[in-house]
């Protein structure tokens, strides 16, 4: 039985029309600028059936891009870009959250602006490569610790990425906390090697993500602010032994914030502990299918679950879902690539 996927509810202030979120993926997309053209409007709005859609990660500052062909947000023309998307996503009854994603160190320096700034917690560059313009990995460069005061400038970036999401018209944003991007950086003891409030003990590397997500609360209304987490996930140089000694302490104080949601990525079996140290909206995320998904939501374990490939190649999931049709195979020559082709070209099922 799956029925349960496609009952409205609510996550903190957004209300939802079904249980199935669409995860975010990085598609390298955006137009010069980095502003959303044409194709990202298409993208999202034939999407627009998920209960929820989670953007692909977007930069808070010209500092926070790491991959090339990323959008941001910190421009005019980025935010008139987005309020593009959004609209035609609340067209079509959806509702779409904006997840904020500042690279920190993992980047290379020609996917950058010449005058920005790879920044981290401290100098440690990111071992595992990350691809070029032409889609080559190659090695991240050192990055440049960040000040206490550019700390709190990074933090106050977010906060109005934040303001600028809903001047978009976005019924939300996602703090990405995972995946080795900046905040997990400063979770992470291997790449936050601090001495200052910001490193060292557990509370003190939770503390750059909780003013954060704090300033983003303040900003737009913690009943719109999410956060994604990833514990024992080794992506970009995050190797772990111990993850829950971080991020219990930072389920408790991230609790007390009465934020929307947080979405975990379950690598590591991480999913029972997280729950009983969470009591807040749960979106699961990770390899589910329609009747794991749906146990999850069935016994309150999670309150959403998120498919991300899937959305790839099936703009209309949430129906093929429902009618228990086939799902199309994603092109995976065509993810980062190729314009319009393995982008929005994925029929819909009505049109087969």
């Amino acid at each position: 039985m799956t029925a349960s996927l496609f009952e409205p509810r609510t996550l903190g202030a957004i209300s939802l029309s079904n249980a199935i979120v669409m995860a975010p993926m990085t598609r390298d997309r955006a137009g010069p600028g980095d502003v959303p053209g044409d194709l990202m409007v298409e993208y999202y709005r034939q999407r627009a059936s998920a209960g929820l859609i989670v953007t692909e990660g977007v930069q808070p500052s010209a500092d926070g891009k790491g991959y090339w062909r990323t959008p941001g947000i910190w421009s005019a023309g980025q935010i008139a870009g987005w309020r593009r998307v959004a609209a035609a996503v609340h067209r079509e009854s959806g509702r779409i959250v904006m997840q904020l994603m500042h690279c920190g160190r993992v980047c290379v320096r020609a996917n950058k602006q010449d005058d920005s700034r790879t920044v981290a917690p401290s100098a440690i560059p990111c071992i595992d490569p990350v691809p070029g313009p032409d889609g080559v990995p190659v090695a991240t460069e050192m990055p440049e610790a960040l000040t206490r005061g550019e700390v709190r400038q990074v933090i106050g970036d977010y906060a109005v990425a934040a303001a600028n999401a809903r001047d978009a018209g976005f019924d939300g944003v996602e703090l990405h906390c995972a995946s080795g991007y900046l905040p997990n950086q400063f979770l992470n003891p291997n790449s936050n090697r601090r001495d200052d409030d910001y490193g060292g003990s557990p509370e003190n590397r939770i503390r750059f993500a909780i003013e954060a997500l704090g300033a983003m609360a303040d900003a737009i209304g913690a009943g719109r602010v999410g956060f994604r987490i990833s514990p024992g996930n080794p992506y970009n140089d995050m190797a772990d032994d111990d993850p829950a000694a971080t991020f219990i302490p930072l389920l408790g104080a991230a609790d007390r914030l009465g934020l929307a949601y947080v979405h975990l990525v379950d690598v590591a079996g991480s999913l029972d502990w997280v729950r009983a140290h969470w009591s807040g909206n749960l979106i699961a995320n990770n390899g589910l299918k329609p009747a794991s998904a749906a146990a999850l939501l069935d016994d309150g374990r999670a309150q959403a679950v998120s498919f991300g490939r899937p959305f790839i190649s099936n703009p209309d999931l949430v129906e093929r879902l429902r009618r228990g049709a086939d799902l199309a195979r994603v092109d995976r020559d065509h993810i980062y690539t190729g314009e319009a082709k393995g982008y929005i070209d994925y029929p819909a099922l009505t049109a087969r």
